[in-house]
């Protein structure tokens, strides 16, 4: 039963990755985002209730985020495993999952740390020449990820979770080296 957390700094490559590793593994890639969207288009009722916070250009909270990827992982495709991405961001929220897992008896899970050095990072998001990744916007970013992320992988780390892979190589590298480590 393969179950993965992937963590990274934005532009590591965790949604490229997880995607090539949930397909050739058979099983679902779950990003908060994908949820979102799914929720709001099954006008699920927590779909209805992020909705309101959305439409009011505010960040759904972490409460209601909880509670979709709860849906989420009791759906029937994600028994043979899956792949989460962007889920948990705090410890508060790794907390949660934590308790949820052993709840469903899913508490096996894994987690990947994807890591790329800042430069390398930037110079990745500067050259997909989307209009709001400017440099400062970019760096500020790396900023909140590292006060927020750091604790995490201090806390997987703990319970001896925590696998590390190099993201600064080429994605067929990247590729190869988590195939490794999801094997052994």
């Amino acid at each position: 039963m393969t179950r993965l957390i992937f963590l990274g700094p934005p532009g590591a490559g965790k949604g490229t990755q997880a995607k090539v590793i949930a397909d050739s593994l058979n099983i679902p890639h779950i990003s908060t985002g994908d949820i979102l969207r799914q929720a709001l288009q099954q006008q699920t009722p927590l779909g209805v209730k992020a909705q309101s916070y959305m439409d009011q250009g505010e960040l759904v909270p972490d409460q209601l985020v909880q509670e979709m990827v709860q849906e989420r992982l009791a759906q029937p495709d994600t028994n043979s495993g899956w792949i989460l991405d962007g889920f948990p961001r705090t410890v508060k929220q790794a907390a949660f999952l934590g308790e949820l897992l052993q709840e469903i008896k899913q508490n096996d899970e894994r987690v990947i740390n994807l890591d790329a050095p800042d430069d390398v990072v930037v110079t990745r998001l500067l050259g997909r020449g989307r209009k709001d990744d400017t440099e400062e916007v970019i760096r500020r970013r790396l900023e909140v990820y590292r006060s927020q992320t750091a604790p995490l992988i201090d806390y997987y780390s703990q319970q001896q979770k925590l696998l590390t892979v190099n993201g600064n190589q080429s994605q067929e590298e990247v590729t190869t080296e988590l195939k490794q480590v999801i094997a052994s």
